[in-house]
């Protein structure tokens, strides 16, 4: 889950990470509101979307005193940033700033470890950095069972290049960034930039953080920051419901039990698609190993609201859950859905039990339903039907 800026600052701000005041506003009359709540000074008003490039598209203006603030929102509020529409802007007390600098700590998935990244050259896009002058980019590993402690701290500021009389200070934020990184289970901390002012303090200016869903359950106050308004109301049907659930822009919904068969599926029905006008899987659904009727129903009544939707492919292997108690599921389902459920269903079942699956999907006599006998086979028929 990414978060915007204002509550990635709120979020250093919790783990004493140097950060300057800021308010969220909705509305010009808030703004300068929140202007006049920051001293009536000179402030920045940043809109608060979730991409990068604010600056060049007009989404960050300087305001000298809260009437200003207000009318700068004005512009910002309603606008387009790379497909985000600004909803609302933070108002962000002003700095002098002498130096912008650069960190971030992010799991690095090629190397199973951590990574912290850090340069004197902040402000710029690191990716732009990293491609004209990879050397100006300290990279180093970190042990995730270690961290960053302050040999690690020290290391990295001195990989970066820090003048002396700056390093201490830096490596003080670098490792509170670390305790964020660590404490909220975060996938990626970044200070872009992380400046020092000219009375000499070192201030997280700006923040990006993203966070690692799957450790949710540790973090009940992260729901809060979830952005409910932006989110696919698919997925936060499914989310509801417990399923792993990720739409995509295809024709043929998907339901399986496994992450890999659901991931060799997609693959499959893309495959077929191209022998039938191109269609494509139009999710990707896990139910699990439990593939009961409330799940199963669950599932189905996802994929059938989406419009895209034209043909659904259910391909299970029984395991732990037999083939029947799919089977049944499905019929179940189907019968707790009834009018809902008007897209033509091809099943595929194979594993435990399936000659006892296939036998209560014969009987039931389904108008929708059609039995595949093999996963190439049921992907096809998918995907002409989804085609027709």
């Amino acid at each position: 889950m990414d978060l915007f800026e204002y509550q990635a600052r709120d979020i250093f701000e919790k783990h004493g990470v140097p950060v300057l005041g800021g308010v969220v506003a909705t509305t010009p009359e808030e703004a300068r509101a929140g202007a006049e709540q920051l001293g009536g000074g000179t402030v920045v008003v940043k809109a608060q979307v979730k991409t990068g490039g604010r600056g060049k598209a007009g989404g960050v203006k300087l305001a000298h005193s809260p009437e200003e603030a207000a009318e700068k929102a004005s512009e910002i509020l309603g606008m387009d940033i790379k497909g985000h529409t600004v909803h609302r802007v933070m108002i962000a007390a002003g700095a002098r700033i002498a130096e912008e600098y650069y960190f971030s700590v992010l799991l690095d998935r090629a190397n199973r470890s951590y990574l912290a990244m850090c340069s004197v050259e902040g402000g710029m896009e690191i990716e732009q950095l990293a491609v004209e002058r990879p050397e100006a980019l300290a990279k180093v590993a970190v042990d995730p069972i270690v961290g960053i402690d302050q040999a690690k701290a020290d290391e990295i500021v001195t990989a970066a290049g820090f003048a002396d009389d700056v390093k201490a200070q830096v490596a003080d934020a670098i490792q509170k960034l670390w305790t964020v990184y660590k404490e909220e289970d975060a996938t990626l901390v970044e200070v872009n930039p992380l400046v020092k002012t000219e009375d000499g303090q070192i201030v997280a200016l700006d923040g990006k953080v993203s966070l690692d869903e799957n450790a949710g359950f540790r973090h009940a106050d992260h729901e809060a920051l979830e952005d409910k308004d932006a989110a696919d109301p698919l997925e936060a049907k499914a989310k509801a419901n417990d399923l792993n659930y990720v739409k995509l822009d295809g024709e043929v919904g998907i339901i399986g039990n496994g992450a890999g068969l659901v991931m060799s599926t997609l693959d499959v029905v893309a495959y077929a698609g191209e022998a039938h006008g191109g269609v494509k899987p139009a999710n990707f659904l896990d139910i699990g190993g439990g593939a009961s009727a409330a799940v199963m129903a669950a599932g189905l009544d996802v994929i059938l609201n989406d419009p895209q939707v034209k043909s659904v492919f259910v391909n299970v292997f029984g395991g732990i859950t037999a083939c029947d108690a799919v089977a049944d599921g499905i019929v179940q389902a189907l019968e707790i859905l009834g009018d809902e459920a008007n897209k033509p269903l091809v099943v595929r079942l194979d594993g435990n039990n399936v000659v006892e699956g296939r036998r209560i999907l014969t009987e039931a006599n389904h108008p929708l339903v059609t039995l595949a006998e093999t996963m190439d086979g049921g992907a096809d028929k998918a995907a002409e039907l989804a085609n027709a």
